[in-house]
């Protein structure tokens, strides 16, 4: 059902040969983790796969899908050049490859800024992203540990990761990242 084979064929000719890799690391990642924590394999490594695919279009192609999506989107994401491609790509996905499968459409929308109540695809996507086998920022063989040990904890490192990594640039923090680290710290709090 989830073709990957001619969306890579699509994404090497939309993307750069590193962005392209990246994607292709992704979706092996997520192969990884959706066995490892009872995941559906097919869409994660098809979720995976297509996670950045409107990261390279221009910015202002990126707007308008974000606009024309309907998607609730905070003003933070709308000021972030950064953040537009997840909520494009969800889009895109839906729109142009007839996506109909929430869990997917998330994975993509939210595999950057993260949120409360994330699916364990979302998680796998998310976190696959930050690890991938191209990754190589200090504490990454830290951080592969944690993915492949308790996926919650994971996620907090995750958000504490992206929230200070923010701060240091001096940008904003959409709302729906503040309530996922919240939620995070609150799941692990309970259950750790």
């Amino acid at each position: 059902m989830y073709n990957t084979e001619d969306k890579k064929i699509f994404l090497k000719e939309r993307l750069s040969k590193k962005r392209y890799i990246h994607s292709v690391n992704v979706s092996a990642e997520c192969i990884k983790l959706a066995k490892l924590y009872g995941e559906d394999t097919e869409k994660a490594e098809f979720a995976g796969l297509l996670h950045d695919i409107c990261k390279e279009i221009p910015a202002e192609e990126q707007y308008n899908l974000v606009i024309e999506s309907k998607f609730a989107v905070c003003r933070e994401e709308l000021e972030t050049r950064s953040l537009l491609h997840g909520i494009a790509g969800a889009y895109f996905i839906k729109k142009e490859f007839g996506v109909e499968d929430i869990d997917i459409i998330n994975a993509v929308r939210f595999h950057t800024v993260g949120r409360a109540g994330m699916s364990r695809l979302e998680e796998i996507v998310y976190l696959a992203d930050l690890v991938s086998a191209e990754r190589d920022y200090k504490d990454v063989d830290k951080m592969r540990k944690l993915v492949y040990s308790d996926i919650e904890k994971a996620m907090l490192e995750a958000f504490e990761f992206s929230i200070e990594s923010v701060l240091k640039k001096g940008g904003v923090i959409p709302a729906c990242t503040i309530e996922g680290y919240n939620f995070y710290v609150r799941f692990c709090k309970k259950n750790h």
